[in-house]
This record gives structure tokens, sequence and C-alpha cells, in this order.
């Protein structure tokens, strides 16, 4: 039976065949957990050895201001998202609300972006795997890891809900296990194999206090440390809580739904991050922290709970599923827009009978996989140079975000805002008054926010590791920007 032969039935699930359209299947525990799930993953397992190794406990402020950073952007897609549900989010707004160029930018950049962070994913999990199965091959496991998540996005958007709502679980899970545990070997004064008595009191007596490398240092090596460069760790922590946007368009309450987990976002960012790292570091003297192993497993190691690594590779390998699913749900529904909009092959913009892209679905997951074999076969190219470019991807994007907003504003106050939106016929301070679910301080935090990743910017020239980022994002754009103008040509 063809889509247009297809009864018209209720659109609750993705298995009634109805014209095809992207379905609102979404319920409010899938959003909720797929906004959580966003800002939990390896960076927080694994990566945060590196922030606190920067800057000591004064890292917890680090993550408090970053995670204030990160909420007032994914207000600001919200704002957006809640008056105009679109798929592709802040593709879609940028081409909407600012010009078909900054679509463009946007939407390609956010596609290519989420590419390398797939790949990169992908081409870990086989060391994950590995933990208990020494003998498979990890491409092997990539590849497994990669039709099964493909496989779960063709399903139907409920589905790939389903899946993460699930995935998040775990992580949520371990990390209040963590937490308990912690503050378990507090209270009650349990022996420590570092010898050092567990206590938050250990923020500020250990290793030269809570700021132990200042604000901004050199150590001997001429490498620099300090509470501003672990800024710079923290910001890419968080690369995915902007995921929330992208499931505006198939969420079946967005006006109720999008608030509500948007909001939620910064007390779980204190109890998730700065929660867990600050019983973390009352437990485990932060100097001990070397990054060779996870300090999450640091924790229960030393209490003598060593079955914690095993269990912590389960959550990591959980974690790594979860980024990639999701990846490719948001690269799927990316190129989707971008052909709606006129910036991609009018083939993405095709839904099966289950309101999937599927041609969006599957061009991605095969990108993906070209490029998880440059990983297998250039790794050193692979992690230098793509990741850099993934890594400013990131910064590139929130930019856009709170640019866009501020376009959004303006054509709303002068009369612009969606024919299906409440603001519709209205205009000036009376629509902006309107705003459902308003940016707060909307005049003065998109310029605060700017303002605070073009000093991440400035910071990463100060890392060996990250200068090379800030290059390739300008080699970057200035591809993005020749890539727009070969299409508008050709056309």
């Amino acid at each position: 039976m063809s889509t247009t032969d297809a009864p018209k039935k209720s659109r609750e699930t993705d298995d009634v065949p109805v014209p095809a359209t992207l379905r609102k299947s979404l319920k409010n525990r899938h959003i909720q957990l797929i906004a959580l799930g966003g800002a939990i993953g390896t960076g927080l397992f694994y990566g945060s050895s590196e922030s606190i190794t920067l800057a000591g406990p004064s890292i917890l402020l680090a993550y408090l201001v970053g995670g204030l950073a990160i909420f007032a952007i994914v207000r600001a897609l919200s704002e957006m998202s809640v008056e105009d549900p679109k798929a592709g989010a802040f593709s879609y707004y940028a081409t909407r609300y600012w010009s078909k160029r900054a679509g463009f930018i946007s939407g390609w950049n956010y596609w290519f972006n989420y590419i390398l962070v797939s790949m990169v994913e992908l081409s870990v999990v086989g060391s994950f795997v590995n933990y208990w199965f020494p003998a498979i091959p990890t491409w092997v496991s990539a590849a497994v890891f990669l039709v099964i998540i493909c496989a779960a996005n063709l399903l139907g958007v409920s589905k790939f809900g389903e899946f993460e709502f699930w995935f998040a679980i775990i992580k949520i899970v371990a990390v209040i296990a963590m937490i308990i545990g912690g503050l378990a070997v507090i209270i009650f004064v349990l022996p420590t194999a570092s010898g050092v008595r567990a206590s938050f009191a250990n923020w500020f007596t250990v290793g030269n206090g809570f700021f132990p490398n200042g604000l901004m240092g050199q150590n001997s090596d001429g490498s620099w440390t300090g509470l501003l460069m672990a800024l710079v760790v923290v910001m890419f922590s968080f690369g995915g809580t902007e995921l929330i946007g992208i499931t505006a368009g198939e969420t079946e309450d967005p006006k109720t739904t999008i608030p509500r987990a948007t909001n939620d976002i910064i007390w779980r960012i204190l109890v998730f991050y700065i929660g867990a790292l600050g019983v973390i570091m009352a437990v485990v003297p932060w100097n001990t922290i070397d990054g060779k192993s996870s300090p999450f497993v640091q924790i229960f190691d030393s209490v003598g709970i060593h079955a914690a690594a095993g269990i912590l590779n389960f959550v990591c390998l959980t974690a790594v599923m979860s980024v990639y699913n999701s990846g490719l749900y948001a690269n799927s529904r990316m190129l989707y827009s971008l052909a709606k909009q006129g910036n991609a092959p009018a083939y993405l913009g095709k839904l099966n009978s289950r309101g999937v892209p599927v041609a969006g679905v599957l061009t991605s997951a095969v990108i993906t996989a070209i490029a998880v074999v440059v990983v297998f076969v250039w790794p050193e190219f692979a992690f230098n140079y793509l990741m850099s470019i993934a890594t400013i991807a990131g910064i590139i994007n929130w930019t856009m975000i709170m640019l866009t907003e501020m376009k959004f504003r303006k054509v709303v106050a002068a009369g612009g805002a969606p024919e299906d939106s409440e603001l519709a016929g209205l205009s000036g301070q009376e629509a902006l008054d309107a705003i459902h679910f308003k940016l707060p301080f909307a005049k003065v935090t998109p310029w605060v926010v700017l303002a605070f990743l073009a000093l991440v910017v400035v910071l990463m020239c100060f890392s060996t590791s990250y200068r090379i980022a800030v290059i390739a994002g300008v080699i970057w754009l200035a591809i993005l920007f020749a890539a727009y103008q070969l299409t508008q040509a050709k056309k």
C-alpha cells in the first residue's frame, strides 16, 4: 500500500501507516531523558580527569559557569523551538529568521560535527567490548553497533526515544550510585586506599587548596593550567545538550515538554557534574587523579570495590551507543531540514510511511562508516585534524544559535512570527511579551554568552592540543562559505 492510499489513523505510534510526515511521537519522559543523556557521557566518566588535573577542586566553579552558559544557549534555542517547532531546529531557524546562507552553514556544520563525533565513538567502542572479549577485532564491534543503531533509527522516532530513554537511565543510575557510595564513605568515615580521610574539607586542604593552579598559569614545561584553561575542557563535555531543540519537531506537546526539559538542565548539571565530582574529590585526593583510570573507578577502588571497573566499562559502552544513537537521529533530521530548505539534495527530504527520513539515516550511517575506516587506517590524522574540526564546530554551533535568537526576536517584533503561532498578527513589544518561553534578560544574555564563547576560543589558543582546532575552525568556515556560494552558482 502506498503512503497516499493509507488510511488516516492516529499518529500516536510509528507502526500506523499514515501519509508520510514526521511523527510527533516523543513523549515527555523521552524528552526529559534525551536532554539529560545529552549532558552525560564519556566526557564525565573519563574526561573529567583532565579538567580536575588543570584546576583541582576549583573545577566545580568551571562546571557551574560553563553550565550557566549552556543553560542560556539551550534556553535561546528552546525559545524558538516552542514557538516554531520544526525538524532541523537551529538550521531551520537560521534560514527562516536570518538567511539561507546562515541555514546552510548552521546545518552542515552541525551535521559534519556529529559525523566526526560518531566516528570517534564508534572507533572506541571496540576497546570497551575487548574488556570482556579481547579476541573480537575492534572493527567488528564498530560495524555491529553501527548496524544495530541504524536499524533502531529506521524503526521510527518513538523507538529512538525508547532506546535513548533506557541508555540515559543506565548513565543516571551509575552516577547516582557513585554519589551515594561516596557520601556513605564520607559519612561513615570508611578507610580509603590513599590513607586520607574522606571529607569535603579535602577540597581546601589537599594539594595547595581549592585554587591550586590559580586562574591561569604556566607549568615548567610551558603548558598552561588553571581554572580558565579548564573551561575549555568543561565546555566540550557539554556538547549534545542542544539535541533537545532537534526533537521539537517530533515532540507530542512541545509547549509543555520543551520548557520543562530545558529548565531541568541546570539542576541536572549541578547534581550530575558538580555533585559527582565534588564527592569524588572528597573521597579521592584530587592530586592523585591522573587520568590513567576513570575517577569513578578510583572512588570505588579506594574502598576496595574492584568490580567498579567492569561496571563502568558497561556504562561507558552504553554511553557510546547513546551518543551514536542521538548523533544518527540528529543528523538524519538535519539533512531532512536542509533538503526542505533547498540546501541539500531533494532525496534527503523524503520520508517513509513511519515518518523516518530513511535516506538521511542511511547517508549519515554510510559517511560515518567511511570516517571510522579513516580512523582505523590513519588514526593520527583522524584524531589530530578531524577531531579539531569537531571541537570548534561545537563553538560555531552555539554561536549560531545565539545570533539566530537575536534575529528571531527582530522578526517577531516586526510582525513576522510563524502563522500557526500564538504570536501571529502581533508586532513590537506586544509580540515579544507574548513569547511563551522567553530567554531571561534577552537583550543582554546573548551578548554575554557570545563574549564567553569568544573567551573560550582565545583560551584554546593557549593549549597545544586545542590550538589546531582554532586554525581548523577558520578553514572549516571558509569551506562552508565557499560550498554555499558554489551550490548557489550551480543553481
